[in-house]
Order: structure tokens, then C-alpha cells, then sequence
């Protein structure tokens, strides 16, 4: 951990030809949406991009250079790249960010799962979209999941847990204190188990277990605040080859 982002040595480093971090409320880059930024301050990072999230289980593929020209305007929960320096950014405040990385077909992706994109299978959407536009195999991505709200915190009433128990057999596991309709709910452990459900080996995902609401100083909560004050930005680069 340094003094401003999060990154995971297990997951990915240059010598994998990744780069990565979850960011906190001390790392703030100011990103328009859906316009890439140029970044020239770091090495093999030559575009950041940030699109519209609108809680879906769409993903924004970059397949081809991007260009300052490059306009965004859809509204996407995912982008996936094989494009060697585009940073694909995802904004969180208690969801869950998601990195992933093909060191064999060089490819990475970035995704924002809240409960509603968990629940409609945003990461198992992505995983499928990559292995088929990048003849990926599940098995050979890592996965990292990053801070979000977690069960000691997270609160939900009856517009999540139902939905949760008709779609998951084993709910009664992803939730504590159910009671009256009401339940603190593990969303990171359901996107772990709809990960490796995919095929991914458990060994291949890392898991960073930190609770945004938990840590003011920190995170930025929009469950603990009430509003959205601010987002932790979280990315995902494929460095170029050395």
C-alpha cells in the first residue's frame, strides 16, 4: 500500500506486463468521461479512460489505438482493451472494483460491480465477452477484487435479498444477521464465487479485504456519507513490450 493507491503484488506487476492500482480519496485525477486522457508521466501509459457507469452489465471493448479525437458516450460498467497503454478506469464508493488480466493474450479489463451488476453477472459477462472477442481461456486470468463496502457494513433490505435468493442457492452463506428483511451482505464473496464459478482457479484471484465504509480516512462511502462527496478511481494497464 503507498500513501495513495493500492496495488497487489500477487495479482500483476511490469514483470507480468501489468499495471495496476485501486486508488483511495488520496489519488483523485481529474477524468472527464467517455474522453481519453493523455498521460504521458508514466512509462507505457500513454491514455487513461474513464466512461459513464450506469449500474448495467455492459463492456466497452477497445480493440484499436485510441486517439484524443476519441469520444465515449454510451454508459458502460466494464472496458476491456489489448491495446498495450490504455488505462481502463472504473469508479467506485462502496461497489466492487474488479481488474483482470490474459497474460498469455495480453489483455486486461476493469469493472464496477454493485449489487445490481453483481446480481445480474457483470463479471461473468465480461469474462465471456473477453474469451470470445480474445480467444481467452478463463483458466488463464487472474483476478483481483479490490476495497468495497464489506459485510460488517453493508446493509441491505428485501430489493436485494430477494432477487439474491432466487438467483443464488447458497444466499443463506453471503449474508449475516438476516433478519425481518433486512441482512448485511457479503457483495465481495458473491463476485469471488461468480468468478471462480467461470472457471477461473481459486490460487489465480486475489482478494483485497478492506471496507470502504469502515475507513473514512481512506475511502470515500457514499453509504456512509449519505451523497457521493468523491470516488476511488481504479486501473488497469497492458504495458507495452519491453
Amino acid at each position: 500500500m503507498t500513501a495513495s493507491v493500492i496495488t497487489v503484488p500477487a495479482f500483476g506487476s511490469a514483470h507480468d506486463g501489468v499495471s495496476h492500482f485501486f486508488g483511495t480519496r488520496h489519488h483523485a485525477p481529474a477524468y472527464q468521461t467517455g474522453v481519453p486522457v493523455p498521460n504521458s508521466e508514466v512509462r507505457d501509459r500513454a491514455w487513461t479512460l474513464s466512461v459513464k457507469q450506469v449500474h448495467g452489465t455492459d463492456a466497452l471493448i477497445v480493440d484499436r489505438p485510441v486517439t484524443n479525437a476519441d469520444r465515449f458516450e454510451g454508459g458502460w460498467d466494464a472496458l476491456i482493451t489489448d491495446q498495450p497503454g490504455v488505462t481502463v478506469v472504473v469508479r467506485t464508493a462502496d461497489c466492487v472494483p474488479v481488474l483482470i488480466y490474459d497474460r498469455r493474450r495480453r489483455a486486461v479489463a476493469s469493472v464496477h460491480a454493485g449489487w445490481r451488476g453483481a446480481l445480474a453477472g457483470i463479471v461473468s459477462r465480461t469474462i465471456e465477452l473477453m474469451a470470445s472477442r480474445f480467444a481467452i481461456a478463463p483458466s488463464d486470468l487472474r483476478v483481483s477484487i479490490g476495497p468495497s463496502a464489506g459485510p460488517c457494513c453493508y446493509e441491505v433490505d428485501d430489493a436485494v435479498l430477494e432477487p439474491l435468493r432466487r438467483s443464488r442457492q447458497d444466499w443463506p452463506s453471503l449474508v449475516r444477521d438476516d433478519r425481518a428483511g433486512k441482512a448485511q451482505l457479503d457483495l465481495k464473496a458473491l463476485v469471488r464465487r461468480q468468478t471462480s464459478e467461470i472457471g477461473i482457479p481459486p490460487d489465480q484471484i486475489t482478494v483485497v479485504n478492506v471496507c470502504t465504509i469502515c475507513h473514512p480516512a481512506l475511502f470515500y462511502s457514499y453509504r456512509r456519507e449519505g451523497r457521493v462527496n468523491g470516488t476511488m478511481l481504479n486501473g488497469i494497464t497492458l504495458l507495452g513490450r519491453r
